[in-house]
């Protein structure tokens, strides 16, 4: 008991010490502008008034990162062990997956979409491109740290190259695979979620495009009361408009 309560204690007491704060924050110096900073307890209104349209967004955003990372991984291993049985290939292809790994998933996102078109194809693909470089990178750096005395003593005993691959070099790289595979599942979540970001200025049904417009709104909103998440760039340029003199801000965009 006392080594359960000496896990689970700290981190639940920092945990409600920083909602407290937070929530002392949002309704202290944030009491005229709740759409910048909403308190905790508004959020969990909303979450609970929006729980059905949330909770579909966040089954369908769930699938789409396992997809995508699942695919990566498949994708990365079999990248890694073609790489690793030429010398020439990876010498060939390893710098251009390097440089891919350094352009931003966000750059691409968009291009996916017209691509793809809006929906999951386009979020799977963007989950996919950026989580699959750790785990090639990683597999063929474990792949290649195998000892070179071992290769040898598998090659005086007259092993197929398979029984190389599955028997040695495979196991040896694990490690450095399961940190890839680590690095990957954050990534994945990352991509799927600006995957799912741009989609959603395509489409009025996703969850982003109707919070950016102001479309869900909790019910004290709805009621004329504060509105604690509603459209935050467009109430934010209404503020700044409002407080440098040029009145409300003017609506032509068509949406209401």
């Amino acid at each position: 008991m006392k080594r359960f309560a000496a896990v689970v204690l700290p981190p639940t007491v920092s945990l409600v010490l920083f909602l407290g704060l937070f929530e002392l924050v949002a309704r202290g110096w944030f009491a005229d502008a709740s759409y910048l900073l909403p308190a905790p307890s508004a959020i969990l209104r909303v979450a609970v008034a929006e729980r059905a349209l949330l909770g579909a967004a966040l089954i369908a955003t769930v699938k789409t990162t396992l997809l995508g990372f699942l695919s990566s991984a498949v994708v990365g291993v079999a990248a890694a062990i073609a790489l690793s049985s030429s010398r020439l290939l990876e010498r060939a292809l390893y710098p251009y997956a390097i440089a891919l790994q350094t352009v931003p998933i966000v750059a691409i996102a968009p291009l996916l979409v017209v691509w793809l078109g809006v929906g999951p194809p386009s979020v799977v693909a963007s989950a996919f491109i950026v989580s699959v470089f750790p785990v090639v990178t990683n597999a063929l750096a474990g792949i290649r740290g195998v000892d070179p005395a071992l290769r040898n003593l598998f090659r005086l005993y007259g092993a197929s190259r398979a029984a190389v691959l599955w028997k040695l070099e495979l196991p040896h790289a694990t490690p450095s695979l399961a940190t890839g595979l680590r690095i990957a599942s954050g990534l994945a979540v990352i991509g799927a979620i600006v995957g799912e970001f741009v989609a959603g200025f395509a489409d009025r049904d996703r969850v982003q495009f109707r919070c950016m417009r102001g479309i869900m709104r909790p019910p004290r909103a709805r009621e004329g009361g504060p509105e604690p998440f509603v459209g935050c760039e467009e109430r934010a340029v209404q503020t700044w408009a409002v407080r440098a003199g040029a009145g409300p801000a003017d609506r032509s965009d068509g949406y209401t």
